[in-house]
């Protein structure tokens, strides 16, 4: 068996990964905020049985949005390693990768309108 094969470095991968999530969700108030509205919107999924397309698109805006959030966390720590000083370029790093986070919530915002705007109509 070669040691990349090895199910304790296989373990190791993943709660290292786990530990990066419970970092994120500990220090950075918006992947807070996106853990909130994403359980509101799983609970909006299950009061209103939407159908396993609309839970796909769900589940797809949910894990990219942590998945973007996770990234720019990732990408302002390390220019804050690299520098103290303001840079342009950091802060054109930070930024950017900020942007990304944004467009994503917005098309997560629109997706959660699209499937759940008919069914909360049907109550009015």
């Amino acid at each position: 068996m070669d040691s990349r094969d090895n199910p304790v470095r296989l373990w190791n991968s993943f709660s290292y990964a786990i530990a990066g999530i419970k970092t994120a969700l500990e220090s950075e108030r918006n992947m807070r905020i996106h853990f909130i509205v994403s359980l509101l919107v799983i609970g909006c999924g299950l009061l209103f049985s939407i159908s396993k397309m609309e839970w796909l698109l769900v589940i797809l805006a949910i894990g990219g949005i942590f998945s973007l959030e996770l990234i720019n966390t990732a990408i302002e720590r390390v220019v804050d390693l690299v520098t103290e000083e303001y840079h342009p370029l950091a802060k054109q790093a930070k930024d950017l990768a900020a942007g990304a986070v944004f467009i994503y919530a917005i098309t997560a915002v629109l997706i959660g309108m699209i499937i759940f705007l008919p069914y909360v109509l049907r109550w009015f």
